[in-house]
């Protein structure tokens, strides 16, 4: 219980995400122009380490849904690895990088960050977080971690 309650209070101080983690979001994210990207981001203490991008099954430039069979296989993998579902990631592709009214609604999952990556100036993506609560969004400091030790796991 004490490890859920610290891993709860590292997501809510700060997001660190390795930088190769980083890039792999914003070149999904220019990839799947004009729709929206999405999937999740694994690893521990805080700490993304592992990359997972799942198919945008609404297809759309404005929303997403993840396919529950990947979200599964994904968080699998995770677990396989000790790893645990840190983030919840979508790119917005031509609006900033905040928590939209259906971002709010859809933010079911307890303990994780939603990180949404704005492509509004697409040489210029901007990546925030947040968490939320009783549907009010709070900040979460994302940290990119510049290191040669940085690795990234993929999905698919």
């Amino acid at each position: 219980m004490r490890v859920i309650q610290k891993l709860a209070t590292v997501i809510r101080t700060n997001l660190a995400i390795d930088k190769a983690v980083y890039d792999e979001m914003v070149n999904a994210s220019r990839q799947a122009l004009p729709i929206e990207a999405c999937g999740l981001l694994g690893g521990s203490f805080g700490r993304v380490t592992s990359f997972y991008q799942l198919t945008n099954t609404d297809n759309s430039p404005e929303h997403c849904s993840m396919l529950p069979e990947e979200q599964f296989a994904a968080v699998k993998d995770m677990r396989q690895k000790g790893q645990r579902m840190l983030a919840i990631w979508h790119s917005h592709p031509a609006t900033p990088a905040r928590m939209s009214e259906e971002d709010l609604r859809l933010a079911y999952t307890p303990d994780v960050a939603y990180a949404v990556l704005s492509l509004e100036f697409p040489e210029n993506p901007v990546l925030r977080a947040y968490t939320v609560e009783d549907s009010t969004p709070t900040e979460v400091p994302v940290i990119i971690l510049e290191t040669s030790e940085a690795s990234s796991e993929h999905a698919q």
